[in-house]
């Protein structure tokens, strides 16, 4: 494969992130919007300021993916720091896992799953502008 093939691959593969990140993000405001977490994060874009978002109550683990915790609180958790100490913060509960409807679960975890793709990109954006402050100072 020849320079050209490779930067044309390339080229599709980062449009394609491009368009599935845009994606991601318009429906993630629908979620954000139809779960009520506005009553705790008012703006949107707030929910990136939070380190991690977790759930309790239906595993996230590939193995076990959507799985529910008989017993346990369905919760959508933020991951923050607080005075320098790690703190989760409800951002929603919605009662005993078992309860909730299966299209409410679904939402929720998908929620989380969005989330967590957008903040990759942002993690991203961020160590490839240090690398430019790097690269233009080359000395720290």
């Amino acid at each position: 494969m020849d320079a050209l093939e490779r930067l044309k691959q390339l080229t599709t593969k980062i449009s394609s992130y491009e368009l599935k990140r845009s994606e991601n993000l318009k429906r993630l405001k629908e979620l954000f919007e139809k779960l009520s977490l506005f009553k705790k994060v008012h703006d949107f874009n707030d929910i990136f300021t939070y380190k991690a978002l977790n759930l309790s109550g239906i595993s996230l683990q590939e193995e076990n993916f959507g799985r529910i915790q008989e017993g346990k609180y369905l919760q959508l958790l933020a991951i923050t720091k607080v005075d320098g100490k790690t703190k989760n913060i409800s951002l929603g509960y919605f009662g005993r896992v078992e309860n909730a409807s299966q299209a409410l679960r679904s939402e929720i975890v998908e929620f989380v799953i969005r989330y967590r793709f957008e903040k990759s990109f942002l993690t991203l954006e961020h160590y490839f502008h240090l690398l430019e402050k790097i690269e233009a100072n080359e000395e720290l």
